[in-house]
């Protein structure tokens, strides 16, 4: 099965009547807060960073709707998705294209045992009815829970109902891949787009024929770093986007004419440079806990951040993480 992960990311678009009235932003006191922005969620395949398919809307829809609208392009993959997601219409729309589903849940969604399985996972249905948006019916899920290093509980939600198969040790571990999506998102808005910049477009219709021209651009350049990946025997993500990227900027001139045999000419120097600049080594796994680096504001006043960085230390290279499962006490 191929590895994709489901996330999304919100941009900022200018603040025009129409861009405001298209796509809604934050709001506080009832007022406006910044920019109007657009909500953009992904299919990302996980081992290329490739955007298999996106779906584009506002600020004020949610994640979920338009992860629904990705299900037809996930047949035959096993996906990925954080807690935000959950919803018996989600489950059946991707169950339903033929894929396969790993997601992590709150402790409320699927927590009564209908039926337990001998590696200590259970099977519950998860019915969300109640609440906001909420599909009729549910559907029997097996419930995977475990800690890592010994902290809080995480909850993760699959249709792999076999523990032979699928072992659970196995599927914890894999939800690790899910910042693979992260990663891509990274890609587009930092080093592809810039950090901080705002859509050009005071028209709706332009804002979305932006944002759809950044997700081509990023599936055209992990197209590149798949074939110079492919070519040298190396994993994908042992080839630096930023490099790939620079050098294909600097191309884009050159191309003016007789594009096809230029493009070709590209792609061979290209190639050649993979082991002198292009490949950074195998890359270190995401393990270091996550902390905020930088608030908001430098004004800002929330607790978490104040505690965060009283004593805060320099990243540093830490020991593999140690996954433990809970095994379901049986009444």
């Amino acid at each position: 099965m191929r590895l994709g992960a489901v996330d999304g990311f919100v941009l900022d678009a200018p603040d025009t009547t129409a861009n405001r009235a298209a796509f809604g932003g934050p709001v506080k006191n009832g007022q406006p807060a910044g920019f109007p922005q657009v909500r953009v969620v992904t299919l990302t395949e996980c081992g290329t960073h490739a955007q298999v398919d996106a779906a584009v809307g506002g600020f004020s829809g949610g994640e979920r709707e338009l992860a629904i609208a990705l299900a037809g392009s996930a047949s035959g993959m096993l996906v990925i998705m954080d807690r935000n997601f959950p919803g018996v219409a989600l489950w059946k729309a991707y169950l339903g294209a033929g894929a396969h589903l790993l997601i992590r849940a709150r402790s409320p969604v699927a927590h009564r045992p209908v039926g337990h399985l001998p590696d200590g996972t259970y099977l519950a249905r998860m019915n969300l009815a109640g609440q906001k948006g909420a599909h009729h019916g549910g559907v029997l899920v097996r419930v995977i829970e475990y800690r890592v290093d010994g902290g809080e509980v995480v909850r993760l939600l699959t249709d792999l109902l076999d523990p032979v198969a699928f072992p659970a040790a196995e599927l914890a571990r894999l939800y690790h891949a899910r910042w693979e999506a992260e990663s891509a998102f990274r890609h587009i808005k930092t080093f592809q787009r810039g950090p901080a910049e705002v859509l050009r477009s005071g028209d709706p219709d332009l804002v979305q024929q932006e944002v759809w021209a950044h997700l081509v651009v990023h599936h055209c350049l992990t197209r590149v770093i798949m074939g110079l990946a492919d070519d040298n025997g190396i994993d994908p993500d042992r080839v630096s986007f930023v490099k790939v990227l620079k050098h294909t900027r600097r191309s884009v001139v050159r191309q003016c004419a007789d594009t096809p045999k230029k493009i070709k000419k590209f792609l061979a120097m290209l190639a050649a440079k993979v082991h002198r600049k292009l490949d950074n080594g195998a890359r270190r796994l995401r393990e270091a806990d996550r902390h905020l680096k930088r608030p908001d504001s430098k004004y800002s006043s929330k607790l978490s951040y104040r505690i965060n960085t009283r004593d805060r230390q320099p990243t540093r290279r830490v020991a593999p993480k140690v996954v433990t499962l809970q095994p379901t006490i049986v009444h």
